[in-house]
Formats: structure tokens, C-alpha cells, sequence
């Protein structure tokens, strides 16, 4: 290597590695499009998508206390949010018709993710409280992680990178698509 005052002339030699630049994960890790606090008007994502067009806002089903959407960091092609429109943090916090809702949609979720790409199994769950892992804890969301063996492998384990086979907004059309009608 050079000294401090030339410049480096190991930069070009093959270490062996391939590498995948994921520089648009950096909005994630940086926090854009986090709230800004707890409240509705402070930035919640869960609350402005429903105000906007449903390609835009990557809704994929509107119900009437409730919404599906894709998330915007995915785990896996596919991996959908099921929100309630109000703003609550907590289940226990949910009325009747915003629990029955919340179950339908995500039925009709599994339904839609099952004739859109054949996943072999599921993750369903939500994450309550910044404690236990929600990313965004002020408004409730059930994640479904559609999965398929084989869909870990180094990538996430070794270089901290998910690969996604298709753009959010192909997904989102796809999910739309064959979301159950009733």
C-alpha cells in the first residue's frame, strides 16, 4: 500500500467476493419515512397510505375498518401489512369490527399470496411495542411474510441483503389482482 499522500493501489484486486449494492436500503436504515413521533399527523405511514391512490400508496385491499399493504421493506416478495385505519397501538385497543376485520383480511391476504405465488408457508404476527421489534409501533400492523424453502440463505445470513425477485409496484398489482372478491 501507499503512504498517506499517494493514493491506494489496492483498490482493484480481486478479494473473491461478488458484491450487491443495495443502496436504496440506506432510506431504510437511516429511518426516512418513519414517524416523527406517535401521533397520526407525525409522519405515520399506516395513516397517509390509505389517502393515497392505491398504486402509489401500495394498498392492495381496502375494507372498511381496515387496509392490506405491502410493506415497504419487505422480507419476501409478497410481504403485506393488514392495518387498522384508526390510529391504535395496541390489539386490545381494537373494536369489534376492526378485529373481525384485521382476521379477513389477512384470510383474504393468505388466499391472494397463495394464487399470486405459490408460497410454500407463512409468517403471520405483529410486533407490539418498539421492545418486541415493531418498526413502527404507534399504529398496528399485522405482517404476513409469505415463505418458501430455500428463501433464507447467505445473503440475509452473511451480507445482511434480502434479494427480491420484482418491484413493489409489480407485487402490489399482482396481490390486487387475486385478492378474493367478495
Amino acid at each position: 500500500m501507499s503512504g498517506a499522500s499517494g493514493p491506494r493501489d489496492d483498490t482493484g484486486d480481486p478479494d473473491g467476493f461478488q458484491r450487491l449494492w443495495t443502496p436504496h436500503r440506506m432510506a431504510y436504515i437511516k429511518g426516512e419515512n418513519k414517524p416523527t413521533g406517535t401521533a397520526p399527523d407525525e409522519g405515520c405511514p399506516f395513516c397517509r397510505a390509505p389517502g393515497l391512490p392505491d398504486a402509489e400508496g401500495l394498498v392492495v385491499a381496502r375494507g372498511k375498518a381496515a387496509f392490506a399493504v405491502l410493506n415497504l421493506y419487505p422480507y419476501n416478495s409478497g410481504h403485506l401489512l393488514v392495518c387498522p385505519y384508526r390510529h391504535v397501538a395496541d390489539y386490545t385497543d381494537l373494536n369489534e369490527d376492526e378485529t373481525a376485520e384485521l382476521a379477513l383480511l389477512t384470510q383474504s391476504g393468505i388466499t391472494a399470496l397463495r394464487h399470486a405465488s405459490a408460497p410454500q408457508g407463512f409468517n403471520i404476527g405483529m410486533n407490539l411495542g418498539t421492545p418486541a421489534g415493531a418498526g413502527i409501533a404507534a399504529h398496528l400492523h399485522q405482517h404476513i411474510v409469505p415463505r418458501w424453502g430455500g428463501d433464507t440463505n447467505f445473503m440475509p445470513v452473511i451480507g445482511q441483503t434480502k434479494v427480491l425477485p420484482e418491484l413493489l409496484r409489480q407485487t402490489r398489482k399482482t396481490l390486487a389482482d387475486s385478492w378474493p372478491r367478495t
